[in-house]
């Protein structure tokens, strides 16, 4: 498959930074119009917006389903009488597949949040057949976060790439190690620990982020951009 999902534990986890800071990396060291970015629904204004801004994308291209409230997917849509089209998300991500050498797709919430009455994050990447990226923030209940998301990651069979830590606000290194330490993470997950998201003043910095992509072990995320085909 030639996607990853970027999951997180929660909303607010860090996946729009990954997914930016893997995207400007992309657009550095290849051609841009060679990766794709999907959002399958997004629920008032966020991601794909700043990713038109940044990037210079179709909005409504990104984010094929739209709701205006900041609601899970299923309860905003009913507030407008409306249901959630999976398979309208689905052939936007089999066009960009197609079109594209890769494509980043950005989970909503957790990869226990819902998308439908009766399908999650993690249900999504299984059906899909999308393997995932878990971005952990940092912070007090990280590690118990990161366990419980592998474990349901491995009940519904989506195969984990790995997990990068995330830092939401400023934090030090013994912070870090406090509340989100990678050898302990990876003990109790089996799932390695791929780099971490310092704290960003400006997450829209494209060779700020890039940067940070690139001290993150790319190579089990995205295909090096020389090593496809311009």
């Amino acid at each position: 498959m030639n996607a990853i999902l970027i999951a997180g534990t929660d909303t607010d986890a860090g996946k729009t930074v990954l997914t930016t800071a893997l995207a400007a990396y992309w657009q550095k060291y290849g051609r841009f119009d060679r990766l794709g970015i999907l959002k399958p629904a997004q629920a008032g204004i966020g991601d794909s917006e700043l990713y038109s801004r940044l990037f210079h994308l179709n909005a409504a291209d990104v984010a094929p389903l739209r709701f205006q409230a900041p609601l899970a997917p299923p309860l905003a849509a009913e507030r407008e009488g409306r249901w959630v089209e999976l398979d309208k998300a689905w052939q936007a991500f089999e066009l960009l597949r197609q079109q594209r050498d890769f494509v980043l797709v950005e989970g909503l919430g957790g990869l226990g949040s819902p998308v439908t009455y009766e399908t999650t994050v993690a249900d999504l990447a299984w059906d899909w057949r999308l393997p995932a990226v878990l971005v952990v923030p940092v912070k007090l209940g990280a590690i118990g976060q990161a366990v419980a998301n592998v474990a349901l990651a491995r009940q519904t069979r989506v195969h984990l790439k790995g997990i990068v830590l995330n830092c939401p606000q400023p934090c030090t290194d013994e912070e870090i190690e406090s509340w989100a330490p990678a050898a302990l993470i990876q003990s109790l997950t089996g799932v390695p620990v791929l780099g971490l998201i310092p704290y960003l003043l400006d997450a829209t910095n494209l060779d700020q982020l890039a940067a940070v992509a690139s001290n993150l072990e790319l190579e089990r995320l995205i295909p090096f951009p020389a090593s496809v085909t311009f």
